[in-house]
């Protein structure tokens, strides 16, 4: 994120739909970060500030509008339960952090060709 010398600053957020519904963004990449992290969809949604059953509704969405597993899940029992990301949602997680980066460096790049023209002028 650039910042011009008067403190202006510019910020972009990028997120995928599906037929005009959300499907990934900023907030369920964290979702499922914090999974990867920490074994635990319970503990990923305490994490982000969601409650259990709205991270499993996320994940449920995700997995249905993206046709993808993204999650490997084992019930409790004498082991514990858990969770871990599928290979497909590393991979996917991947590709999104690799076009917020791209989107943040374009935009980045327009800001200050655009702005610091202009305050040059001024």
């Amino acid at each position: 994120m650039q910042k011009s010398h008067n403190g202006m600053e510019i910020r972009s957020k990028l997120w995928i739909e599906i037929g005009g519904e959300p499907v990934f963004g900023r907030g369920r990449r964290f979702l499922l970060q914090a999974i990867d992290s920490h074994g635990s969809i319970n503990r990923a949604a305490r994490e982000v500030g969601i409650s259990y059953r709205k991270a499993w509704s996320h994940i449920k969405a995700m997995e249905d509008r993206l046709n993808m597993k993204l999650i490997d899940r084992q019930t409790g029992g004498r082991n514990g339960g858990g969770a871990a990301l599928t290979d497909d949602a590393k991979a996917f997680l991947k590709k999104f952090e690799a076009m917020e980066e791209g989107l943040r460096e374009s935009v980045d790049e327009k800001f200050r060709k655009i702005f610091n023209a202009e305050l040059r002028k001024t």
